[in-house]
């Protein structure tokens, strides 16, 4: 247990280096989500047999990845960053990975900001395709949890999004302070645990779109009961108290709009697109 609660002193979030750039598994922990987000995808689709071919599949997966990449970084940014005013009078460095010549990468994304980017990328490819918009989200609700899993993992990795102080014996310690592993704690609840429930309840759906609702609502009270567990960014701080946190309450709104709509489209004709 020991080493475990010390493992951030034996691990060097730097993979590899490809040239003089650092790889960091971080950055491969992200690719692996997007990977089998698509993998995981394209099984359910050969497996519940659903009208979209792999063509259109591997077309949408890059105006998803586009809107949840922009999504992410401006919502990061909006929401959470101090420079909020300095990136949006210089867009330009909104991507930038360097800072004063040195390669640093791009940090800062937001998960709400993504959902953001990933519906309006959604409804633009619908549009331009004539796919059902329902049918995608359904498709995603299954296809992203645990995709999600390796984002966690990536944070946690990463030493970043740490969770609040404890004397929990599983608890890491991160610069001199032990913590609770919240990172792990949300790839769990918010990835395992959604994906199994989602997937469980896949074919019982009364509408299409019903379950991208469903996970909207599982992520938003998972991730909010989470936050109880995880450090405010320290930037923001408490909202409240020493409990509410800006990620909580964007949580917990999600699952409320979720939930609100779940009864709105319920109430109307079922499998309506």
């Amino acid at each position: 247990m020991e080493f475990w609660q010390h493992i951030y002193e034996h691990f060097n979030p730097v993979a590899f280096h490809l040239f003089s750039i650092p790889v960091h598994w971080y950055g491969l922990m992200y690719v692996l989500a997007l990977l089998s987000a698509l993998v995981i995808a394209k099984w359910i689709v050969q497996k519940d047999n659903i009208l979209i071919t792999k063509d259109q599949l591997d077309d949408y997966f890059i105006y998803a990845e586009i809107g949840v990449i922009l999504g992410a970084r401006i919502g990061y940014i909006l929401f959470y960053d101090t420079h909020t005013m300095y990136y949006l009078t210089h867009p330009w460095q909104i991507f930038n990975p360097f800072i004063d010549g040195r390669f640093v990468g791009i940090r800062g994304m937001s998960f709400h900001g993504a959902i953001v980017g990933f519906l309006a990328a959604s409804y633009l490819y619908h549009r331009r395709h004539r796919v059902s918009f329902g049918l995608l989200m359904d498709l995603v609700a299954v296809s992203l949890p645990l995709g999600y899993v390796f984002g966690r993992i990536g944070n946690f990795l990463n030493q970043e999004l740490v969770g609040r102080a404890t004397d929990v014996p599983w608890g890491i310690y991160v610069y001199d302070t032990l913590r609770h592993p919240s990172q792990l704690y949300e790839a769990f609840v918010e990835g395992i645990v959604v994906f199994v429930i989602i997937y469980a309840y896949r074919h019982r759906k009364a509408f299409e779109g019903e379950l991208i609702l469903l996970y909207g609502f599982l992520y938003g009270i998972g991730r909010g009961a989470v936050e109880f567990y995880r450090a405010p960014d320290p930037q923001i701080g408490y909202l409240a108290g020493e409990w509410l946190t800006l990620g909580m309450s964007l949580s917990f709104v999600m699952a409320g709009v979720s939930a609100l709509l779940w009864v709105y489209f319920r109430s109307l004709k079922p499998m309506q697109k």
